[in-house]
Formats: structure tokens, C-alpha cells, sequence
């Protein structure tokens, strides 16, 4: 994770090729993933970059932030770990006195 960095505001045609191009400019890049919607398999605007060296993603979030490509001003930043499991769902809700919800 150390080596990966987040790229958000991405046009919805930018593909795997596009970022590689833009930011090998930065260092070696490793792997590419554009993040989609499980139901209709459309870009949703964000994914993320690995290259070889946390020193070339450094380089990349230094250099590329707010830099745009197909016309869009991308936001780039050291990507964050994966919280492990919570959030979501409404089973913080149950039995909190809350009359307008009933399950």
C-alpha cells in the first residue's frame, strides 16, 4: 500500500492506458485500477495507481495533484488502508428507541 496512490475526479471514459501514460511521467507504474459500479460496470470517477517505489508515488502526489487530464483537475494522494469491516447496513439502529424506524 505503501507504493499506491488515490486518483479522484477522473473523466468516466479515462481507461487503464490513460493513467498509465499520465503517470509513468512520475515512475514505473506497476498496476492500474479504475474503480466501477458492480450494476452497470460504469467508471465511477476514482481509482488508483501503483508504482514500483513509495519514492515514485510520492513523486506523482508532489507533481500530478490537481494537474488535469481529459479535461478534469485530478486530486491525487497517498491511497489509505481499507478500514477492516463496519460501516454500512442500519444495524447500528436496532432497539434505539427510534419509533419511526421498525424492523
Amino acid at each position: 500500500m505503501k507504493n499506491k496512490i488515490y486518483v479522484g475526479n477522473l473523466s468516466l471514459d479515462s481507461t487503464k492506458e490513460d493513467l498509465e501514460q499520465f503517470f509513468s511521467s512520475a515512475g514505473t507504474v506497476k498496476e492500474v485500477l479504475i474503480i466501477q459500479d458492480r450494476d452497470t460496470g460504469r467508471s465511477k470517477g476514482f481509482g488508483f495507481v501503483t508504482f514500483a517505489t513509495r519514492q515514485e508515488a510520492n513523486n506523482a502526489v508532489e507533481t500530478l495533484n490537481g494537474h488535469e487530464l481529459q479535461s478534469r483537475s485530478l486530486k491525487v494522494s497517498m491511497a489509505k488502508e481499507k478500514s477492516p469491516a463496519g460501516g454500512g447496513g442500519h444495524f447500528g439502529h436496532f432497539n434505539k428507541g427510534n419509533s419511526r424506524h421498525r424492523y
